[in-house]
């Protein structure tokens, strides 16, 4: 395993290296983090995909994107493997030290090794049922599982698929999804049995912090069953670490299509008020990393006049799309789906000015009231 975790001296001088993206580098869990990550959700278990993410990721570092970001479960573990061989072959040829990557990961949802075995109730019995991993009352949905075994499990999973000693940042994947199988009393009690587990995995420097990936659970509205208060899961994390837990990121969507992170406001405040989620974030100093910047390549083409007009200087509806979530305060970076060099380069490309500023953001609200 590749030792060391990233370190604000490493991050640093690694962003020294990029005086041609302006901006890009944020200080973020202490760290220089770049303002675009390589996500790696979407694709085939198969060779040919792991290759297109082994190029990708290998360019996106070599070209100055520090935060690479994955799960467990994507495409059956063979995303995180891709990831901690090229970040390994890097290392060895001394194009990059460990120090100056960020490496983030989830873990939450069942996942098969490589594809999906010809018998899958079988395959899991014997690899988790029979092992003790995890009982089949501790599944929701089939596929979802947060107790501090299953997460243990995973972890330790994670770290050898990625090759690394300690993980950057590890994120309950989908913590919400709980919430169809049980009452809020329980899950504020899974959700604290499960943050017990990674303040001790902390400590044994198997990860450096930790946090929450969501889908809708941060978006959803008060009155949604799913809804998650960011303010709510400090305040778990501040009973089992006290005021120096080590909760301090979450991941959500936010796109030109999906703004609900700076539109709606749906958190509360610790003033008693509410806000969005970007501005209950920032009030209890939790680091944001917008997933879905393109809204999986679906906001790369045919969008409306008035983005060219608020983003100018572009070459793309891609590299607009990615500039509005890059440059929203509160985000510190934002994610996208990268299976190519030449994919890389081109958001890359939208790095190379400097974000926009909020007047810029503002018309494309204003125009569409």
């Amino acid at each position: 395993m590749l030792r060391d975790r990233a370190t604000a001296e490493a991050t640093a001088a690694y962003a020294g290296r990029f005086a041609g993206l302006p901006g890009n580098y944020r200080e973020t869990l202490g760290l220089a983090v770049s303002s675009i990550g390589i996500g790696t959700y979407l694709g085939e278990p198969d060779e040919p995909t792991d290759a297109a993410y082994a190029a990708a990721i290998r360019a996106a570092i070599l070209g100055g994107i520090n935060l690479i970001d994955t799960a467990v479960n994507y495409r059956f573990q063979r995303s995180e493997r891709v990831a901690g061989e090229v970040i390994a072959e890097l290392v060895r040829s001394q194009a990059v030290r460990r120090e100056e990557i960020v490496v983030a990961t989830k873990g939450g949802y069942i996942t098969f090794d490589g594809g999906v075995p010809a018998d899958p109730r079988e395959w899991f019995d014997e690899e988790f049922v029979k092992t003790g991993i995890v009982r089949p009352s501790d599944m929701v949905e089939g596929s979802h599982c947060m107790t501090p075994r299953w997460l243990d499990a995973m972890i330790e999973l994670s770290r050898a698929n990625l090759g690394v000693e300690t993980i950057d940042v590890y994120y309950l994947h989908n913590p919400e999804t709980q919430l169809g199988a049980v009452d809020r009393d329980e899950f504020n009690a899974r959700i604290q049995r499960a943050f017990e587990l990674l303040e001790l995995k902390v400590a044994e420097n198997r990860i450096a912090c930790y946090g929450a990936a969501t889908w809708n659970g941060l978006r959803a509205a008060p009155h949604d069953a799913g809804h998650l208060a960011l303010l709510d899961l400090v305040r778990i994390a501040e009973q089992v670490g006290g005021r120096d837990h080590h909760f301090r990121m979450i991941q959500l969507p936010y796109n030109l299509a999906m703004p609900e992170a700076f539109t709606s406001r749906n958190q509360p405040l610790p003033d008693g008020t509410t806000g969005n989620t970007l501005a209950a974030a920032d009030a209890a100093g939790i680091a944001v990393c917008a997933s879905a910047s393109l809204m999986q390549g679906r906001l790369t083409r045919g969008m409306p006049a008035m983005l060219a007009e608020a983003f100018p200087g572009f070459a793309s509806d891609a590299q607009r799309a990615l500039q509005f979530a890059r440059s929203t305060p509160g985000v510190d970076s934002a994610l996208v789906g990268m299976k190519s060099a030449a994919h890389v380069a081109h958001n890359l490309a939208a790095a190379a000015q400097p974000p926009a500023t909020f007047e810029a953001l503002m018309k494309l609200f204003k125009r569409a009231d």
